[in-house]
């Protein structure tokens, strides 16, 4: 019999609230690879190790689908035949496949002009019912509750707990892959159900003696949507990071606690830097994450540089979702263009010797 991995609910059924004889709703997500950076580090001349928890090779490309299979899993064994969900674009991917794969219908509510192509595209090939509003994320999410109050359907953001009971296992297999806790964890904050769960995670490790340490929690915004920084709501979020455009997060106290207790931060970001770190995670990593991911590896090169963070530390840095999500930010931030050569031996070797120098 093979080893065959089947899943983040089968891999951590004693810490899930998921019974033995349930239905599983599962697209085999999690065991996502820690990657220890090489590059980045040298460059910052730091004796720091920093590792990637690279999400974007989940099923549907991030880290949503973990808590996709815990909330569609119970949604389901609940007798639910349909979910709905506000997204500026990974919930939306993620409520989707998992829907089809249960057999169910989802009901999503994107924002107007704000949702990258790739994420549209996937909630539509996997057949959900997509409505467009003319709002943000932040409006979407106050419909969505106020629709679950007048027809059958079960709300599948992270206000839902299942939701985070699912992301919570990244914890968990960082851990278990690092054989301790890491000193930091550096994640972009949106709607803050995730740095909420990773410390959950974290937390349900310690409590039961796995490790004997948590990290310390740092959560990073996009300037334009960074109400932890403003102390207040966002009104008009504005970010190229699209997927952390949220001006009121719904897991706000969690958040807010998870960085308290922890002894971490919250921090900002401009677009520029962002993007920055984007291209530089790519070209000097080979690491291609979509831009609100690379604000978690922007906040780790600022807190080692400065020293906030110490030399001889462990820091993990969540990556959320992969670049492919968003290729129009991606190729616009390119400045070369894609050449066009005769398709010659001579003319192809003429390219390649005055770009070599």
């Amino acid at each position: 019999m093979g080893d065959h991995y089947t899943g983040l609910i089968d891999r951590y059924r004693e810490w899930l609230p998921i019974a033995d004889d349930t239905r599983i709703i599962s697209l085999c997500e999690g065991n996502t690879p820690l990657v220890r950076l090489n590059n980045i580090p040298r460059d910052l001349g730091r004796d720091v190790d920093i590792y990637v928890k690279y999400e974007g090779l989940n099923p549907t490309g991030s880290f949503k689908d973990r808590g996709m299979t815990v909330a569609v899993t119970a949604a389901v064994a609940d007798g639910s035949q349909a979910i709905i969900c506000a997204s500026t674009g990974n919930t939306s991917a993620a409520a989707a496949a998992y829907a089809a794969r249960a057999g169910v219908t989802a009901f999503v509510l994107i924002p107007d002009g704000k949702i990258a192509l790739g994420k549209l595209a996937q909630a539509m090939m996997h057949g959900a019912v997509v409505m467009q509003i003319e709002g943000n994320f932040d409006t979407g999410m106050q419909l969505v509750k106020e629709v679950a109050e007048e027809a059958p359907v079960t709300i599948v953001n992270s206000i839902n707990p299942f939701r985070l009971q699912g992301q919570k296992t990244a914890a968990f297999e960082i851990i278990d892959a690092l054989g301790r806790a890491p000193d930091y964890h550096c994640l972009p904050v949106g709607n803050a159900g995730n740095i909420s769960a990773y410390w959950m995670g974290y937390s349900e490790y310690h409590a039961r003696g796995v490790v004997d340490q948590r990290p310390k929690m740092c959560g990073y915004q996009a300037s334009g949507a960074a109400p932890f920084l403003r102390g207040h709501p966002i009104e008009h979020p504005e970010t190229v990071a699209t997927a952390i455009r949220i001006g009121n997060p719904q897991s706000w106290d969690k958040a807010v606690a998870a960085q308290g207790d922890s002894g971490g931060w919250f921090d900002e970001f401009s677009d520029q830097q962002i993007l920055e770190t984007q291209k530089r995670l790519a070209q000097r990593e080979g690491i291609f994450c979509e831009p609100a991911s690379a604000i978690s590896v922007a906040g780790a090169i600022k807190d080692i540089t400065s020293g906030k963070i110490p030399e001889g530390s462990a820091v993990v840095c969540t990556l959320t979702g992969h670049g492919l999500k968003d290729p129009d930010t991606a190729i616009s931030q390119c400045q070369e263009t894609v050449s066009k050569v005769p398709a010659e031996l001579d003319a192809v070797k003429r390219a390649i010797h005055q770009r070599l120098g």
